[in-house]
């Protein structure tokens, strides 16, 4: 059973010789073929390549290379759809790049190797990362190993999905306004969304770019940590890359957390609450109170307008992002009669209806008397609601709220309104705005069906050490982390 391992499990087993990065490697794929029809968590594999970097991570094992030098060596890390990795289709979940091959590695897909780890597998998402529910890929929808009845959560509902199926140790995913931290929740996992400059977007595709950030999914805390550490760091060639020092998260857990004030805010525990979450949330928080943190209530009040202010500037970034996609340079084309035509037939073809309605609001928001309107007075908004958080950081040293107002939804119960859709980040959204850090980590379950639920902590900018330290203690006095999903 070595796929249902943690990372600090693996290696600490592949460091002793008692099993190889090839052995843990064919675990993840074995696994793959025996649950992913039912879970659809892959877009697609390489397992020839996989074995083969497992096989240089155990002759790099038999010269004598310690964890100290590769702390992830011979681990087996799947990427999202919208992650360059060199020799490897990069589709964003999309018709219109068609059978596009990225010709270069990210940023994190640098480091990853760098850290020993084997990097395999294009995983599902919404078209573009524009979506809550992974229902918008152009492919097929992935389904909660949970409940295959139910949605894994979005954008990257198959990084969480393959993760809660232990199809590999650890995933790689984006956060635009929730899509790491919503789909972990959903899917029983933890979920890191750095503080925006913290993780390199080089070789991230972009749609939004003051709101993207790319970070982990794992298993427990301690990977989530050891994995933030590997994917953090300085990066010339982003120019919001932040050159700020990447503490070893790990060495400041303490199950203690006397001395830590943390923040209730009093605008997230709203009516529309599904009732278990509430009781959930409501328990966690006492937990960590019992640990010795103080809590005490705060107040976010631009919280009510976040969503409206999202859904603004991410179209408005969304629309010029996504103009480079236009059938002449690379991906899928379809002819037309002049240039007009043949960029409006690729388009009109090669999206989705969800990436088409957001690509025509955010061109509406921009053009011509209404950019000052709605885009110039959604970043003033955006500016209130990270002072919000500036100034209640002034008093706490983290903030916890829910991850999600629901558990995971029947696949299928929001389709037709993307409204209600849109409000399934409306605890996510303004940690993306404000550019801090944020984490979801699993707090319990419903009953019947039996579903997970998360809790999410919101750190100060660049204050991932502290965040690290409450979920960890956290998790360490509670049993979730330790629940297996049915497919396991």
């Amino acid at each position: 059973m070595l796929h249902r391992l943690t990372i600090s499990e693996l290696t600490a087993r592949i460091m002793r010789g008692d099993c190889s990065a090839r052995e843990a490697t064919q675990a993840c794929l074995d696994q793959i073929k025996r649950v992913d029809e039912g879970v659809k968590a892959f877009l697609s594999y390489d397992a020839t390549d996989a074995l083969n970097q497992a096989d240089a991570a155990d002759r790099l094992l038999a010269s004598g290379v310690s964890s100290q030098e590769k702390p992830l060596l011979g681990v087996p890390v799947a990427l999202k759809d919208v992650i360059a990795h060199k020799g490897q289709p990069l589709n964003c979940a999309s018709k219109i790049l068609g059978n596009f091959i990225s010709p270069y590695d990210a940023t994190v897909v640098n480091r990853l190797k760098d850290a020993g780890a084997v990097v395999f597998g294009r995983l599902n998402m919404d078209e573009f990362a524009m979506g809550s529910s992974t229902e918008n890929s152009a492919f097929f929808t992935t389904l909660n190993p949970w409940d295959p009845t139910r949605i894994s959560g979005g954008s990257s509902g198959g990084c969480a999905a393959a993760v809660a199926a232990h199809e590999a140790f650890a995933t790689v995913g984006s956060d635009t306004g929730g899509s790491i931290r919503q789909p972990a929740a959903l899917c029983g996992c933890v979920g890191v969304k750095p503080t925006y400059g913290r993780v390199s977007r080089y070789g991230l595709t972009a749609f939004a770019s003051s709101l993207d950030q790319i970070g982990p999914f794992t298993k427990d805390v301690s990977d989530a940590a050891l994995m933030t550490r590997v994917l953090s760091g300085y990066d010339p060639r982003d120019s919001t890359s932040m050159n700020e020092p990447v503490p070893n998260y790990q060495a400041g857990f303490n199950h203690d957390l006397r001395g830590l004030r943390i923040g209730l805010p009093r605008e997230y525990m709203i009516g529309g609450l599904d009732p278990q979450v509430d009781a959930a949330v409501r328990k966690a928080v006492a937990q960590i109170q019992s640990l010795g943190a103080e809590i005490v209530e705060v107040s976010l009040p631009h919280t009510e307008y976040a969503a409206a202010t999202y859904y603004i500037i991410a179209p408005a970034e969304a629309s010029a992002n996504l103009a480079r996609f236009d059938g002449i340079r690379y991906g899928a084309r379809v002819e037309g009669a002049d240039p007009f035509e043949l960029n409006s037939r690729t388009r009109g073809q090669g999206f989705g209806d969800e990436v088409k309605r957001r690509i025509i609001l955010g061109t509406y928001v921009l053009s011509s008397g209404y950019y000052d309107a709605y885009y110039i007075r959604a970043q003033k908004v955006r500016t209130l609601i990270r002072n919000d958080f500036l100034k209640a950081y002034e008093t706490v040293d983290a903030i916890l709220t829910p991850t999600t107002p629901t558990p995971a939804f029947k696949v299928g119960a929001k389709s037709d309104d993307p409204l209600q859709m849109y409000l399934c980040d409306v605890f996510t959204i303004s940690c993306n705005l404000a550019g801090i850090c944020g984490l979801s980590l699993p707090c319990g379950f419903t009953g019947t069906p039996k579903l997970p639920i998360g809790l999410q902590i919101l750190g100060k900018p660049f204050g991932e050490l502290t965040l690290f330290r409450i979920a960890q203690a956290y998790e360490q006095s509670t049993p979730w982390h330790r629940e297996l999903s049915p497919v396991a």
